[in-house]
């Protein structure tokens, strides 16, 4: 058995058992790949995959087995290179970070410009998705480091921990009679048409279940995932505005009143969040302390090796 059978294996799941798929994404031939793994097979003496014809039809019950020791195997190759990376060019590389659009906006151009002063041989790369999406770059691969607000928790694949809290904020043109209230409530607000975040984005589900909560029943005007898109929209008067107070906190809007609402949809949480088993460089490390003082690199480090799963903000 080698390595070049256990990718395509690993690769052939991922791809729905597409043996087609599977040769493009591994840059080779379909039955190159058809006949690494039916080796790997009578090698094993078992089906890894039950078959119809030619075509793969499902995984079987020890093919799980097999592939979850295929996935440590790979795994762990990957953590040797990176060992061999990390201790030939310790202060050279690329940090590859995976992210909502509003961390990559407003929350991560000074941690980026502060790790880049420190380790001017480090290239960053920056890759923006949907909070699924960054936990699929983790799992892939694709990143070393996710940040998000929602979803990151629930992968059993993914090591978590809390970075930061932060609220919403309402926005609204300043002559608008809710910015004139001393005291707003989510009923004030529920009358107006409201422009906010995208169900799976920044937040979303925290609005809607406040709302819920009170059976009410907003009225949303407009969903975007881009929050200066949302401030746009409210200076075009198509309503009032839900955002996360990273967009308002260091990039001051001078046209628009800010209200505050942590204490009506209450705080959210946004996690970084590491491949388990994952070697992580000492630059990863770095980075993660840049993101908050409340990430060091022995809490990080008890959390990989499974002796912290979570702490408290």
């Amino acid at each position: 058995m080698n390595l070049h059978q256990f990718r395509f294996v690993q690769e052939a799941a991922r791809r729905n058992l597409n043996l087609t798929e599977t040769a493009k994404a591994l840059h080779t031939s379909q039955p190159g790949v058809s006949k690494a793994i039916i080796e790997l097979e009578e090698e094993l003496g078992i089906e890894i995959f039950a078959r119809h014809g030619k075509r793969l039809k499902r995984i079987t019950e020890p093919g799980q087995h097999v592939l979850q020791s295929i996935e440590l195997i790979l795994r762990e190759v990957g953590n040797l290179r990176k060992i061999g990376e990390q201790y030939s060019a310790q202060d050279n590389g690329t940090l590859s970070i995976a992210t909502t659009h509003t961390q990559a906006r407003y929350v991560l151009p000074l941690p980026v410009a502060k790790l880049r002063e420190k380790y001017p041989k480090v290239n960053i790369s920056l890759h923006q998705g949907a909070p699924d999406q960054v936990a699929k770059m983790l799992l892939d691969d694709t990143a070393e480091i996710g940040i998000a607000t929602e979803s990151l928790s629930a992968y059993e694949e993914l090591v978590t921990l809390p970075c930061y809290e932060w609220q919403h904020v309402l926005v609204l043109p300043l002559d608008h009679p809710l910015a004139k209230m001393a005291h707003l409530s989510l009923e004030d607000i529920a009358q107006e048409p409201i422009i906010t975040y995208h169900p799976s984005f920044t937040g979303r589900g925290r609005i809607d279940q406040a709302f819920a909560a009170k059976k009410l029943h907003p009225r949303i005007a407009l969903e975007a995932i881009d929050s200066d898109v949302i401030k746009t929209y409210v200076r075009l008067g198509l309503g009032i505005g839900i955002v996360a107070e990273m967009a308002v906190k260091d990039d001051p809007v001078k046209d628009l009143a800010i209200r505050p609402l942590g204490h009506l949809l209450g705080n959210n949480v946004a996690r970084v969040a590491f491949k388990r088993g994952a070697y992580l460089r000492q630059f990863v490390y770095q980075f993660a302390e840049l993101l908050s003082d409340r990430l060091t690199t022995p809490l990080i480090t008890k959390a990989m090796t499974g002796h912290v799963n979570d702490y408290e903000l």
